[in-house]
């Protein structure tokens, strides 16, 4: 979706008579108001994404329960395919990415809704600075992972995720629009890079990462072995997607065809590390009300547990992201179109 539009332009919506009428030329808020609407609907889009990862995973658990094959090692008899471990990795990353796709949502959420109800306006604005900065994230960044989750969905299913029987495949069909209404992912990435990062030299961004980082390094004194490795995987995490944007800085003043060659890596991989500080957040939490003796302790060992999943299965993937944006963005751009 392109938005091409000068100064004197004129434009009108809906009823000309109604609500928003004509605009015109330095008094035209028309892409304002329209900007309000695509980033409310980007990021209902990126929840889309995650409901149908969550359904997704929802049916693969039970049918995993459910379907008796094969005798895992160290087992004389056989089993649910849950306990085949490489079924239980398939699902324990559908868990940990949803869980890492929700809280990402609902932090742009909260920000936006700062944004528009902080008593003080300078809170106001950096509510809004985040939560525009998250958008493009969001959208593309839940909505390409749920596509991935709906996935292994099917491939939990075995043969019988292929046909219709299950349904299995229909998540993964609903889940392949999502990644282009509503400005493709290329779209997203895009916008990331020209209005978020390169509009504001990485501000934003630093300050988001710099959170992340500070919560590595607290995570990572701690006499707890999980919190330790959580942190530790954070850290990288933080300083890896650091890299990223400093190199874009530099690269966009090269050639501005690299910063676009580079973006969806980029998206990708600030979704990554940025859904790996979520879950760090839920440990602490969790750690803190096990500590406190609240009821539901198997609710928050989990909590802790998927963390750890995330940042020792997830989060390294943020490394070869960080190569394919960088060392990989000229050898995008590096064959003819003849040779395509």
């Amino acid at each position: 979706m392109g938005i091409h539009a000068s100064p004197t332009a004129v434009m009108s919506f809906g009823d000309r008579s109604g609500a928003v009428g004509y605009l015109v030329g330095e008094e035209n808020r028309g892409l304002e108001y329209m900007f309000v609407m695509m980033n409310h609907a980007r990021l209902n889009v990126g929840l889309q994404g995650l409901a149908i990862a969550e359904r997704a995973y929802q049916q693969a658990l039970a049918y995993a329960r459910e379907r008796i094959q094969g005798k895992p090692l160290g087992c004389t008899e056989k089993t649910a395919i849950i306990g085949h471990p490489d079924v239980r990795r398939m699902l324990m990353t559908m868990k940990a990415r949803i869980e890492a796709m929700r809280a990402l949502a609902y932090v742009e959420a909260a920000a936006r809704d700062a944004a528009h109800g902080d008593p003080q306006p300078e809170r106001r604005e950096r509510a809004m600075r985040y939560a525009e900065f998250l958008n493009p994230i969001v959208k593309g960044w839940c909505t390409e992972v749920g596509n991935e989750v709906a996935s292994l969905g099917v491939q939990v299913h075995g043969g019988m995720g292929y046909i219709e029987e299950t349904g299995a495949a229909q998540h993964l069909r609903d889940a392949r629009i999502t990644t282009i209404y509503e400005g493709t992912t290329a779209i997203q990435a895009n916008d990331l890079v020209n209005r978020k990062l390169l509009r504001d030299q990485g501000q934003a961004a630093r300050q988001a990462l710099d959170e992340v980082n500070g919560l590595g390094e607290d995570l990572s004194s701690q006499d707890e072995e999980t919190l330790q490795a959580i942190g530790s995987a954070l850290k990288k995490g933080a300083d890896t997607a650091a890299r990223a944007v400093s190199w874009l800085l530099t690269a966009a003043a090269e050639d501005p065809r690299l910063p676009a060659a580079a973006s969806v890596p980029l998206l990708m991989l600030l979704g990554t590390v940025l859904g790996g500080h979520q879950l760090a957040r839920a440990a602490v939490a969790a750690r803190r009300r096990l500590d406190a003796g609240d009821s539901g302790a198997s609710f928050y060992e989990t909590k802790l547990k998927t963390a750890r999943f995330y940042a020792e299965n997830i989060l390294p993937q943020a490394a070869g992201l960080l190569a394919a944006a960088t060392d990989g963005a000229r050898s995008v751009m590096s064959i003819d179109d003849e040779q395509l």
